[in-house]
């Protein structure tokens, strides 16, 4: 990036406290941060769970979330600006227009009653930038710079209509939409396949640096950020434990924790072969598709061994959870059957007796959006125990206790607890023991460690491979993370525009020679070299991918409408 660009101190905070309230008492969270951010500058954020990265995003903006609060002493200077002492009335105008915010998880965060380009036109129109029409063509032009598919109508359709990968470029674009000159970037690739990321990575970058944009990206993947940021801070509860620029802190980290984060990724499960088991899960010849709309799964067949797992990979909307929904019973299929030990499974789960139910159940990607936060523990573990089970009383307690211990949990600790009192991993963990207090013998993990740190998540496959061993469990992995693949799966299927185009035991996919799509994942895994992005971009002719939209909007006209809100 060009250095004039970066020598104006866009966001500077100095001493930043945040505490939290808990058991009556205001407790500490982040413990005295120092951070300094230039106009056109890229600093990234790591650190495991609960290290406060994304806490101190919040406060970049001048939030702080409910239950917590910014000492006094604190600085958080924008752009001149201190937003520890301005009005809430100044805090607001400032976000949307020039401060923007992309979380993690799309899904939670659009409005699913309002279709997407309604949402992504609301900033624009509230500080008067743009006209409707203005807006609109604008969020169309930005879908195209984002690689969405069907950009002239994609933003009509309504959250749930599009894929999750789809919805976190929309929520890309909705934050770019007035051109801010500051955007908190909160994990925003976790649920992007490979392929897909390396596109939105190409166009977050050139939009940086063509609108002088300041960014932190938050993440805990370390690839990622070495092709994105500038400056690297490492975090630990809620303290500083080193910055440098992103190639000096890859090449020579100084703390110990910094070097453990870079080792990690250690963990590969032993490969199990099919001989001597029997399939359990069989998909033959399945054509599926949404209501009257186009054939999402064509001719898709493939098996599921006792014991082992298959992992099903390919980019956004290539039929990796519509698989998934078929062999669960949401989904019906158009064409073909799926077997369950032999025998036919019921199309549609209404049809399935509590038997057939019991046996097959899913571990979700969004731990905080698959458990009720209303819910103690004890009772999203117990309900499928007493379900499936009819277990009630000390037996159920008893029941819940050891699923508890199952997943490592202390019951004693987390019986009565409710889930915004835990952590990301364990709150997936909590869900692990949902899945298995119905003892099934088939689990789908549908991108159950994408939202993970890197620590966290090896913790997690460890716990599944652990169990599988245990309870003889199959999992159907979705992911796109290829190093997750390399960790646990037995089996890989990958999957294309509704079609397996390659299929068979993992030491064969990751051995060439591959089918060419497969390939161009393989090749798609960001590597912890900063120069990484740029090389693969050149290679594949793709230089100009994220080559940003028009500015469209004056950035005097924002600094008016942020004074005016």
């Amino acid at each position: 990036m060009n250095d004039k660009k970066k020598k104006e101190v866009l966001l500077k905070i100095r001493n930043l406290k945040i505490e939290g309230y808990t058991d009556e008492t205001w407790v500490p969270i982040i413990k005295g941060v120092d951070l300094t951010l230039h106009r056109g500058e890229v600093m990234g954020l790591i650190g495991e769970s609960g290290a406060g990265k994304s806490t101190i995003g919040a406060a970049a903006m001048g939030y702080a979330r409910d239950g917590t609060r910014i000492t006094p002493d604190s600085s958080i200077e924008f752009d001149g600006m201190e937003l520890t002492t301005a009005t809430e009335g100044e805090r607001r105008g400032l976000r949307g227009a020039r401060i923007a915010y992309v979380a993690q998880s799309a899904a939670a965060s659009f409005n699913p009653a309002h279709k997407i380009i309604d949402q992504h036109t609301e900033a624009p129109l509230h500080y008067r930038l743009q006209k409707r029409m203005a807006a609109q063509e604008d969020a169309i032009e930005l879908y195209n710079k984002l690689r969405l598919p069907n950009p002239d109508e994609i933003g009509f359709r309504y959250p749930h209509q599009v894929s999750g990968g789809q919805l976190q470029r929309a929520m890309t674009a909705m934050a770019m939409s007035c051109r801010p000159d500051l955007i908190i970037f909160d994990e925003p690739t976790t649920a992007l396949d490979v392929t897909t990321q390396i596109e939105v990575l190409a166009a977050i970058r050139d939009i940086v640096d063509e609108f002088n944009t300041a960014a932190l990206y938050i993440t805990h993947d370390l690839a990622v950020v070495a092709q994105m940021a500038d400056t690297i801070k490492v975090l630990l509860k809620g303290e500083e434990v080193e910055e440098a620029p992103t190639k000096q802190m890859l090449d020579n980290p100084k703390e110990d924790y910094t070097k453990s984060l870079w080792a990690v990724r250690s963990f590969e499960s032993p490969q199990r072969k099919r001989e001597g088991r029997e399939p359990l899960i069989e998909v033959k010849n399945v054509d599926a598709s949404y209501a009257s709309g186009p054939k999402i799964l064509d001719d898709v067949s493939f098996d599921i061994y006792e014991g082992m797992t298959v992992a099903v990979v390919g980019e956004s909307g290539s039929g990796k959870s519509t698989t998934a929904r078929v062999i669960t019973g949401l989904l019906p299929p158009e064409k073909g059957e799926v077997l369950f030990k032999g025998q036919p499974f019921p199309a549609d789960y209404k049809q399935r007796n509590k038997e057939q139910l019991r046996q097959c159940q899913m571990i979700y990607q969004m731990a905080d959006t698959a458990l009720n936060p209303k819910v103690k523990i004890s009772e999203i573990i117990g309900r499928p125990a007493k379900f499936y089970s009819g277990l009630s009383g000390a037996a159920l307690k008893n029941r819940v206790d050891e699923l508890l211990d199952l997943i490592e949990l202390e019951p004693s600790q987390y019986y009565n607890r409710y889930p915004p009192e835990l952590s990301g991993g364990q709150k997936q963990r909590i869900g692990i023991a949902r899945a298995l207090a119905a003892e099934p013998s088939f689990i789908v993990c549908d991108e159950v460690t994408s939202a993970l740190d890197q620590l966290v998540a090896e913790g997690i496959l460890r716990l599944l491979d652990r169990l599988q061993d245990e309870l003889n469990l199959a999992y159907m992995f979705i992911t796109h993370d290829l190093a997750t693949v390399r960790s646990i799966a037995d089996e890989v299927v990958v999957m294309q525009h509704g079609k397996v185009v390659e299929q068979g035991p993992k030491d064969k996919m990751f051995t060439p020679p591959h089918h060419p799509y497969t390939d161009l994942l393989l090749s798609s895994v960001p590597e912890m070299d900063p120069e990484w992005l740029t090389t693969l971009l050149e290679e594949r002719g793709l230089e100009n991918l994220g080559e940003a939209a028009s500015d469209k909007i004056d950035p005097e006209d924002k600094k008016v409408a942020a004074t005016k809100a």
